[in-house]
């Protein structure tokens, strides 16, 4: 996917220096693995202190599972963006040894960028689907992501 107007894009090693400055993101412990042509996938380790009261991981690091991954998506053809609105859906209860958030651009303008994510639950090598996200993010203008 080309970027659009001829931005400035995020690439792997812009986003990893991004989220070394994200206080949230390091606590999670997001590794972002993959950010190039609309199409990005993180993973964060699962332990306790990121799950609820019946041991699953706790639905809103799911969610910010997912909305991490389509903004690093949108961010690969759009640079710097904010996510203006989403919908989440919880599959399954996320178990396991890591989170994998997995985002792709649908369509992308100056204006708006619509992505979608899928998380799944990783333990012992085994994925589970545990949600999807459709999201909708605004571009910052042509900017270099910060």
């Amino acid at each position: 996917m080309n970027p659009i107007d001829g931005r400035p894009v995020a690439t792997l090693e812009v986003m990893r220096d991004i989220i070394a400055q994200s206080p949230f993101n390091a606590f999670l412990g997001a590794e972002i693995l993959v950010c190039a042509d609309g199409v990005a996938e993180l993973a964060v380790p699962i332990r306790p202190e990121l799950t609820q009261h019946h041991g699953f991981v706790h639905g809103a690091v799911v969610g910010c599972v997912a909305d991490n991954a389509c903004a690093w998506a949108a961010a690969s053809v759009a640079g710097d963006v904010l996510t203006a609105e989403y919908k989440l859906n919880l599959l399954a209860p996320a178990v396991g040894d890591r989170l994998l958030g997995r985002g792709r651009v649908l369509r992308a303008s100056s204006r708006l960028v619509t992505a979608a994510a899928d998380v799944y639950a990783e333990r012992n090598g085994t994925e589970r689907h545990v949600a999807t996200m459709l999201a909708t993010l605004m571009p910052l203008g042509a900017q270099t992501p910060s």
